[in-house]
């Protein structure tokens, strides 16, 4: 049992190579087809990453079924996904040729409070997210939204037209010393 549980049965840099390039195909898979974030996806999304982890699992472990295989699996993973984040962190401001080859960039869908359909349809973004987001983000119509991008990491990013933001606490201290002088002014006479 102990030997069938401790004893890889392919060699570590076949099974590190193997995890290496089931997630950069995987990657590629994922940048080629969209930008989504986690907090974005449907019950689709949800069900082809279920599906997806369970079709590669052979591809990355092969026919290694010991713990140490898939330990050792686990580790690589974790690590090149480190590394690349690191990368990414590293490279952004330095190397933005890299940094969108890796990442991405960011997509305008909302311009002068109009959607932008053609953007929408090749994104794969819904009206009722757009607007779920609007509402999150203190709108509450797409008319009143100056910019809306979806950005590299898949979040909706959108910046209110300057007369539908709220005021601020500067705003009503400003607010204040007007009133102040002009009670002052009447004061006076």
């Amino acid at each position: 049992m102990w030997q069938s549980m401790l004893v890889e049965q392919i060699p570590l840099l076949e099974k590190i190579l193997r995890t290496v390039l089931v997630y950069v195909v995987i990657i590629v898979l994922f940048r080629a087809t969209g930008k989504r974030g986690m907090a974005a996806l449907n019950t689709f999304d949800f069900v082809v990453l279920f599906l997806l982890s369970n079709v590669v699992q052979n591809a990355i472990i092969g026919p290694d079924t010991s713990l140490v295989g898939g330990v050792v699996g686990a580790i690589t993973l974790v690590a090149l996904n480190t590394l690349i984040n690191r990368l990414i962190a590293d490279t952004a401001g330095r190397h933005p040729r890299l940094t969108r080859l890796l990442e991405g960039s960011s997509t305008t869908v909302i311009r002068d409070g109009r959607i932008i359909d053609a953007a929408m349809r090749r994104l794969g973004i819904r009206r009722s997210e757009l607007d779920h987001a609007v509402r999150t983000q203190n709108g509450d119509d797409v008319s009143e939204i100056a910019a809306g991008e979806l950005d590299a990491g898949g979040h909706l990013v959108l910046s209110l037209k300057p007369e539908e933001q709220s005021a601020t606490k500067a705003d009503i201290d400003d607010l204040r010393r007007q009133l102040a002088r002009l009670e002052a002014l009447l004061a006076k006479r």
